[in-house]
């Protein structure tokens, strides 16, 4: 029976060969990924307040954006700049809020569309999301607080 041959030796057994270089020093050489370019450092990720303005801007887009996207455009903006700035959170969660509130009425007025009050209840609750939406987009054009009549607070 021959033994496998072995440059290391039976006494160097699971040790690299020994050879003249020295050990490599530091984690194992890695690509660069593409674009890099040595000695560049990206500046810090900082959030920027908003301005005023666009505190007001973006509340107003929250209320008036329920007309067209419905609970989407409260949402949006809650996701986008709610950690920016107080006042856009704030209008944001109650706009959010009565839109599902407003969801839920649209559901139940659905069914009962089998009945005929619920033709009446569906388009008396459309009418009242859109008044409603328009006092909040008013309201936060002036950069004031608004709270909606009736809204079940499920996002706070």
């Amino acid at each position: 029976m021959t033994e496998p041959q072995n440059n290391t030796g039976p006494q160097n057994f699971g040790q690299p060969p020994q050879d003249n270089a020295p050990p490599p020093q530091g984690p194992p050489y890695q690509q660069p990924p593409p674009g890099y370019q040595p000695g560049f450092q990206p500046p810090p990720y900082q959030q920027q307040p908003l301005s005023p303005q666009d505190e007001r801007t973006w509340s107003l887009l929250a209320h008036v954006g329920t007309i067209v996207l419905g609970f989407i455009a409260p949402l949006i903006t809650l996701l986008v700049q709610g950690e920016k700035s107080p006042m856009v959170r704030a209008h944001s969660v109650e706009s959010l809020n009565f839109q599902i509130t407003v969801t839920i009425g649209y559901v139940i007025s659905s069914i009962l569309m089998f009945v005929i009050i619920g033709i009446f209840t569906f388009f008396a609750l459309w009418i009242a999301a859109l008044v409603f939406a328009i006092l909040g987009t008013i309201a936060a054009s002036k950069g004031l607080p608004y709270k909606y009549p009736f809204a079940l607070r499920l996002v706070k």
